[in-house]
């Protein structure tokens, strides 16, 4: 199975003067846990997760002034929708994250994570067993 299948479309862009809260409830609406960030003036995309809120509210940031530019990741490993699922998770696996921002000639198209990931692969392991208890 390739990424294109599991990830899902709604891409979450916001500014980097977007602060946390702003971007949490955003995030929230929308029940998912990233969101791009886009740097118009550099070109830049980051991304921003649900765990980058909470670790910043939880050491006692304030979330009315921090910004997402403070709390984003930049150095960003990105997915193609042609990538296989076992790419996706060796890539998060090796860098100790959980999603991916996929990306294809025009930009973002996607946000595949470890959720999305389990959701596409369970299923088939289920089958796989079933198959092997009735052999």
């Amino acid at each position: 199975m390739l990424v294109r299948d599991a990830m899902s479309t709604v891409v979450l862009t916001i500014g980097p003067t977007h602060t946390l809260r702003q971007a949490a409830r955003l995030m929230s609406a929308r029940r998912i846990g990233a969101a791009v960030v886009h740097d118009p003036d550099t070109c830049g995309l980051g991304i921003i997760t649900e765990r980058d809120i909470l670790n910043a509210v939880g050491s006692g940031q304030n979330p009315d002034l921090e910004t997402a530019s403070a709390h984003t990741t930049t150095d960003v490993v990105f997915a193609a929708p042609a990538w296989t699922l076992e790419e996706a998770a060796e890539a998060m696996t090796h860098g100790g994250f959980r999603h991916l921002i996929v990306l294809d000639d025009t930009g973002p198209v996607g946000i595949v994570s470890v959720r999305d990931i389990i959701r596409c692969w369970a299923p088939a392991r289920r089958r796989t067993v079933a198959a092997a208890g009735s052999a």
